[in-house]
């Protein structure tokens, strides 16, 4: 557990994010942007890498980069898929999802930071790179952070809250003690960027046999990112990683290495499915990888923490105001609402992959059947959509909130405009009948000043609903 500081000093920064990954990115600009004073801290040089993992932003994600801003400007660095193909015969529609994002944006995770961190710098934040953290404390009224600079040089600074978003190996979470728990679900992955002589059919190629997996998806530069593993070559990360294997993978799997050469970078990796039992720890927060890692099967791994990062930043931004009613149960409900999602992404994703590396007749016959029963059965593949691109994601009500808070609130159209391009002032949304002026609600976390105020274009609706910044309803009229 952290240390407490008898000795409180006044505050360098208002929140201290540690990690500029996408999360820390997103979290840092939103906090920015409602005038809060931030400093991102980020063990690795300025500069960003092309070497990521992740290659697909769900529908839900995409809302939330609409909501400020973001999500045209990232569409057009990809390219949208309209079908998930899953067991080599299963095909999701992605047409049939509720939103104006009805696909899977293909799209490098690198393209997200260089859009996150431009927001982030745009809204003020103090960005310190080549810089770790070594150790915290905290007290009543902040977060005393231990830090190595460039050079290794010693820094200390002092935040009001504090937020882990460092990956799965975060030091932040090692700092207050937290355990880890889970296990490694696949091992020896094999990963590589390489140009292709020949260019697959499918913008994303996903198959496997019984004893091996690819997955072959484009950078949209002439590059290519290739994720191999096989059954029958268990390996330790460090073992080396040659094109050959990979090419004798991709035979094995797709029936042609697509003519692979020139790789930039090969690696080995394994999976974990682990979640952290707790996600504050007095004023300090997890959220993303440092939370919860799980397999990649499905793509919602950045996109969960992304999703974390919008649900606290608004609950921060509240405290920090003095708007919050109860400061305490706000920031609580950060744990009530994401870890329940963490623990359901990691149920949903390693049922994904074990289903994908049926060995068994047994494993194999589960496989058909649930493929079947989700493509035939509407209600079934509906309720895998929603799951898998984040838009079947409802919170439990809040007391008082009426009978439908804490759903996702769709992108309806206003008066004023769409319900998400008015969520880009990063404020709460009053949707009202016309002519009415309802008061807000008693659990309300912010001020009528701040509203954004906004009508149904259809004079006979008498609903009045809050929406809240990230997207959720906190409360309706009826």
């Amino acid at each position: 557990m952290p240390t407490t500081d008898t000795h409180p000093a006044a505050a360098d920064t208002d929140v201290l994010v540690v990690g500029a990954g996408p999360t820390g990115l997103l979290l840092a600009g939103d906090l920015a942007a409602a005038g809060l004073d931030v400093t991102l801290v980020e063990r690795r040089p300025a500069g960003r890498s092309s070497l990521t993992r992740a290659f697909g932003v769900h529908a839900r994600t995409l809302e939330l980069l609409d909501s400020r801003g973001l999500a045209d400007a990232l569409e057009a660095t990809g390219t949208p898929l309209t079908r998930m193909r899953l067991f080599g015969r299963l095909s999701l529609d992605l047409g049939r999802l509720p939103s104006r994002f009805d696909h899977l944006l293909v799209t490098p995770q690198y393209e997200v930071e260089r859009l996150l961190e431009e927001r982030a710098a745009a809204a003020g934040v103090t960005f310190r790179h080549g810089t770790a953290l070594r150790a915290l404390r905290q007290d009543a009224d902040g977060v005393t952070a231990e830090l190595t600079g460039p050079d290794q040089t010693p820094l200390t600074l002092r935040a009001r809250h504090l937020v882990g978003t460092d990956g799965h190996r975060s030091t932040v979470r090692t700092a207050l003690g937290l355990p880890f728990p889970g296990t490694s679900v696949i091992r020896s992955i094999v990963l590589a960027d390489v140009r292709l002589a020949d260019e697959p059919a499918e913008t994303l190629t996903v198959s496997g046999s019984g004893d091996t997996f690819v997955f072959l998806a484009p950078f949209g530069d002439g590059w290519y990112r290739v994720m191999g593993w096989d059954r029958t070559r268990q390996v330790p990360d460090d073992e080396p990683v040659g094109l050959d294997e990979v090419r004798d993978l991709a035979r094995r799997a797709l029936g042609t290495d697509h003519g692979m050469h020139d790789p930039r970078w090969l690696s080995r990796f394994h999976s974990d499915e682990r979640q952290v039992p707790a996600y504050r720890v007095g004023r300090v927060f997890l959220a993303g990888n440092a939370a919860h890692v799980h397999s990649p099967a499905g793509g919602q791994g950045m996109n969960t923490g992304l999703q974390d990062a919008a649900n606290l930043s608004w609950k921060l931004v509240a405290v920090h105001r003095g708007e919050a009613p109860d400061p305490e149960a706000l920031l609580d409900s950060y744990q009530t609402e994401r870890h329940p999602v963490g623990a359901t992404v990691l149920r949903t994703s390693g049922a994904l992959v074990r289903l994908a590396m049926a060995r068994t007749p047994a494993a194999r016959a589960l496989r058909t059947l649930a493929a079947t029963v989700l493509g035939t059965l509407r209600p079934a593949s509906t309720k895998a959509l929603a799951t898998l691109s984040g838009l079947g994601i409802a919170y439990a009500p809040a007391p008082g909130g009426g009978r439908s808070s804490g759903r996702r609130a769709p992108d309806v159209r206003l008066r004023e405009g769409r319900l998400h391009a008015l969520l880009r002032a990063g404020e709460f949304v009053l949707i009202a009948p016309e002519g009415a002026s309802p008061a807000l609600p008693s659990i309300a976390p912010t001020t009528a000043a701040r509203v954004v105020r906004a009508t149904w274009p259809d004079p006979a609706r008498r609903t009045s609903v809050l929406v809240r910044p990230d997207g959720h309803v906190l409360w309706t009229d009826r």
